[in-house]
């Protein structure tokens, strides 16, 4: 017979434990935020091992239900909190929250859909379709150290999750950036780990936020080498050095490049993994500039996590279509395509600094950073700013969005996907958002008057 503590769990095992968890969320007892009891206090309440308890918060974790906060606990998480990429809930407003390409700079895939034929697929067959294989590495090599295992996944999303899930458990430490890519914090909030905020700037992640995190046992670190999403940023050759030289001392901590921009980046590529580090990974997604539904993402690593990779993606169960990889590669290698992916990219670019330079009009200072999106300073609170571009029929994404849960900080950026706009359109917008700035301003001064600081 199971004991019940004050909050209301029973089991006796960690699956009944688990349930039991669910069971209260599900009738409401135990709401997004509630702490869970410490695991020994837990176990001694319940007559069981400690590691039942671990065992049990563990799948909670897994699946969503909680969410590790270190030593701040275990708390039953919200989520509906973590935002994701797309379309805005509204038709009424003008999407400029989506982050999506523009799809009329896609290489159109007809000719690509013909050369996908050939022989069927048959189970046990290699993962990585070979043609697409020999293409990679030769565009991988240059950017990597030595011998690399190579494969393939559905997307970089895919990749991370499954990188992250081969070296860490439960509550493990993993290092991201700060802001960060909303669907970074989903995974390692959903994989139960913990993340630890390490600050960006205009030259991407710093040197003693890295410091700071290593110092805290991160076993692994998720980092966007250029056009970093949300702010833009792209490493340079000496921020890069420096943060070699903080890995130094580290190299069995697993570094993971969110290479997702490359070939849109007007931007070199400077690594942060040097010769003698042991676990690494490049992800190279397809999607910014092939198209989101093409679902594949290309991996160099280490031969160790390489192989510890290929396990989670055995053929005939989790393996990306060779299709998919057919047409990818057939685009890859069509001078038509790659010509239609570098207009992308300049045309992405020139926009973002078109519109800051529409901003610098109206007294703003934003940056044009790479990227498919802008990051705006707008020196009020984001949300209140957000709400005034909603009234005048735009949607943005606040900068809160992109922060860390436990955040207390208020951000006052908005990121804002501008390429999709007609000069007329850029120059309304510029116009509305100085407006509500001077709203929000005035708002938060207590006076009313639009153009207090």
């Amino acid at each position: 017979m199971s004991t019940s503590v004050g909050s209301g769990i029973r089991g006796r095992t960690s699956a009944e434990i688990a349930e039991s968890v669910r069971g209260l969320v599900d009738r409401g007892a135990l709401a997004p935020g509630d702490g869970l009891p410490p695991v020994r206090a837990l176990a001694d309440e319940l007559g069981v091992n400690r590691n039942t308890v671990v065992a049990a918060y563990g799948v909670l974790g897994r699946t969503g239900v909680v969410e590790a906060l270190g030593r701040a606990g275990t708390r039953i998480a919200d989520r509906a909190r973590v935002p994701q990429e797309g379309y805005a809930s509204t038709e009424s407003l003008r999407d400029l929250a989506s982050g999506n390409p523009d799809p009329a700079l896609i290489p159109d895939p007809t000719r690509a859909l013909q050369a996908a034929g050939g022989r069927p697929i048959l189970y046990g067959e290699p993962v990585i379709d070979p043609s697409l294989e020999a293409w990679a590495r030769a565009w991988m090599e240059p950017d990597t150290h030595g011998d690399f295992g190579l494969t393939v996944t559905s997307g970089a999303v895919d990749a991370v999750e499954r990188l992250l899930a081969q070296v860490l458990t439960r509550d493990d430490a993993v290092a991201l950036e700060d802001p960060c890519f909303l669907a970074s914090i989903h995974t390692v909030r959903l994989g139960g780990y913990r993340a630890v905020p390490v600050p960006v700037d205009e030259e991407g992640m710093t040197v003693e936020g890295l410091r700071a995190a290593l110092s805290q046992g991160v076993r692994a670190i998720v980092c966007t080498p250029r056009a970093q999403n949300p702010t833009g940023a792209s490493r340079s050759a000496e921020r890069a050095e420096g943060l070699r030289r903080v890995l130094a001392d580290h190299p069995y901590v697993l570094v993971i490049e969110d290479d997702y921009y490359s070939l849109l980046s007007q931007q070199p590529f400077h690594p942060i993994v040097g010769p003698g580090h042991r676990r690494w990974a490049l992800v190279r997604s397809l999607s910014k500039f092939i198209g989101p539904d093409i679902a594949v993402a290309l991996v160099a690593s280490d031969a160790e996590t390489a192989d510890r990779l290929a396990m989670r993606l055995s053929p005939g169960t989790t393996w990306v279509s060779h299709l998919l990889q057919r047409i990818a590669h057939a685009l890859l290698t069509d001078d038509g395509a790659r010509a239609q992916i570098h207009r992308a990219g300049t045309h992405y670019a020139q926009r973002n600094r078109e519109f800051a330079a529409r901003l610098a009009e109206h007294g703003m200072l934003a940056a044009s950073g790479d990227g498919l999106s802008a990051w705006v300073p707008v020196g009020a609170p984001a949300r209140q700013v957000q709400v005034g571009l909603a009234r005048r029929g735009w949607w943005v994404r606040p900068g809160d969005e992109f922060r860390f849960a436990d955040s207390s900080a208020v951000s006052h950026r908005l990121r804002i996907t501008v390429h999709g706009l007609t000069d007329a359109d850029a120059a309304d917008l510029a116009g509305d958002l100085a407006a509500a700035v001077a709203e929000a301003r005035g708002a938060r001064s207590g006076r009313g008057h639009p153009h207090s600081s």
